[in-house]
């Protein structure tokens, strides 16, 4: 097994995840088995219960498992599947530690941060390097480990002296660092920075880790200049100085990669059975980054939602509008409009706000309402929601947003207009959505724990799409066949199932006025 630790310097959000992403995907276009591990110092035990704000959306994946949203970009590179114990937090590994002493594991032994932490995380990167993660079911040769926040953080230390220690038992031919820097461009002057890179490698080598590779992240291309100083004053050679510019696209990063001989470098440095150069997979990237930057029409997509303050909350659905725009031609111009922008009560307060996100609104080809929670902003979803159906705009509602639409839709084309979910209205005459047969709300921490434990389930059911207008006919997909869709659900409310086997009739619909099948 090969480990590939991705660390990071001066700042954090530069792009770690991505670079992890990337090398992982290059060494996979060379024909090696990957997966990938991310850790998190948080106390936290998953990022099951984070605010949107705080670290971005929350990935779930296949074993329910609430995780990081760089998880979500290794599995869209990867094209792999992990799990949750592919996402290590301090919260896991505390516990895991203070359990193994509750059973009296550790005979009676002080228990420490040295040796006891650092030992507990080292024991799971290998156990879970180890894990099949695609569909071969053959265990992985590279782990492609990214350490989350930047060396120096106090709440990474336990983890940095984890690796410290990892390095001599995993030995030099199988252990490579990779560290992250900003190089930092002054508006001023345009003179490239090089110093905040100095200080950090320096903080890192101090920590007993030493870069083998140096990914220096700017906003325009790096000077040769540039280079050759931080060759120099971090004491590597000027090819294990990686320099990766601000890109049009992430799937253009891969390509810098393999461009400025990364592979030939992990060839050498871990003793791999490939060429000096990637395989086909790779030029397809290529191929696909170069199309994407040439794509010149544009599909509008407007995604009404509560948190687009931070687009990262919406990161996987954005992805998925990106990729779906790829393959039809399009570039996606994505609008983001907060939905309370869109209630009465916003045109009173501040009319400029309203009257712009009404603008976006009718400016998109198509709207999307994603998954949410609580009452604050619904009133603009079921405003944007019936403007999509009354105006025949596509629409497409995930989670809340499909509830939603069906409470709309119950409301004005059903003429059921007490028809709410007892999420917001407990009392409601006609509760539409529900929680499921024999489950009960708890409160946010409580439902959270159960939604990523046993509320997950895998549901497999045939869906049956059927356009009948858009106003751009080459926008729409018309499949040959109804697909297949695999979806993980948070079974938290559902659609009342005595009002889904009455409404959801097409006899029932066909004589409705502006009904959506």
């Amino acid at each position: 097994m090969k480990y590939i630790l991705v660390t990071g310097g001066v700042i954090s959000g530069i792009g770690k995840g991505i670079i992890a992403s990337s090398i992982g995907t290059i060494l996979k276009s060379c024909g090696l088995r990957v997966t990938a591990i991310k850790i998190d110092p948080y106390i936290n035990i998953d990022a099951g219960t984070f605010s949107p704000y705080e670290h971005g959306e929350v990935f779930v994946l296949n074993d329910g498992g609430e995780v990081d949203l760089d998880l979500g970009n290794y599995e869209r590179f990867l094209d792999i599947n992990l799990y949750k114990d592919n996402n290590i937090t301090t919260g896991k590994i505390y516990q895991h530690v203070i359990n193994k002493e509750r059973r009296g594991d550790y005979l009676g032994k002080t228990v420490q941060v040295v040796p006891h932490i650092t030992d507990a995380v080292q024991e799971w990167v290998m156990n879970q390097a180890k894990v099949p993660v695609d569909g071969n079911k053959e265990e992985p040769q590279i782990c492609v480990i990214e350490l989350g926040g930047t060396i120096g953080d106090i709440e990474g230390m336990p983890f940095v002296e984890a690796f410290r220690q990892f390095q001599f038992k995993a030995k030099r031919e199988n252990f490579c660092n990779i560290h992250v820097s900003l190089v930092p461009q002054l508006s001023a002057t345009g003179e490239q920075k090089t110093k905040p890179t100095q200080n950090s490698v320096r903080a890192l080598r101090g920590l007993g880790l030493s870069p083998d590779l140096i990914v220096c992240r700017s906003s325009t291309p790096i000077e040769m200049a540039v280079k050759e100083k931080i060759s120099m004053f971090c004491h590597v050679n000027p090819e294990q100085v990686i320099c990766i510019h601000d890109v049009f696209s992430t799937y253009r990063v891969p390509v810098l990669l393999e461009e400025q001989g990364i592979v030939k470098y992990f060839k050498e440095r871990l003793h791999l059975p490939i060429g000096d150069s990637a395989s086909n997979l790779l030029l397809k990237w290529r191929n696909m980054a170069d199309r994407y930057e040439r794509l010149q029409k544009i599909c509008s997509i407007a995604l009404v939602g509560k948190y687009t303050k931070l687009r990262d909350c919406y990161a996987s659905v954005f992805k998925a509008l990106e990729h779906s725009a790829l393959a039809i031609n399009h570039k996606l111009n994505l609008m983001y409009i907060d939905s309370i922008d869109l209630e009465k009560i916003t045109e009173t307060e501040d009319p400029v706000k309203f009257h712009e996100a009404w603008q976006k609104l009718c400016k998109a080809d198509g709207i999307l309402v994603p998954g949410g929670f609580g009452i604050r902003g619904t009133l603009g979803k079921l405003q944007a929601i019936s403007w999509a159906r009354t105006k025949k705009i596509p629409f497409l509602g995930v989670c809340l947003g499909m509830q939603l639409a069906v409470i709309e839709f119950a409301r004005n084309c059903l003429n059921l207009k007490d028809a709410d979910s007892t999420e917001f209205r407990p009392n409601a005459s006609v509760p539409l959505v529900t929680p499921p047969p024999g489950f009960t709300p708890f409160s946010c921490l409580s439902a959270s724990r159960v939604a990523g434990t046993t509320g997950a389930r895998h549901l497999a059911r045939l869906v049956f799409l059927y356009f009948r207008w858009s106003r751009s006919p080459d926008l729409v997909i018309r499949p040959s066949r109804p697909p297949k869709v695999l979806g993980l659900h948070h079974l938290n409310y559902i659609i009342w199932p005595d009002m889904v086997a009455h409404a959801c009739n097409p006899s029932t619909l066909g004589g409705l006025d502006g009904s959506i099948t």
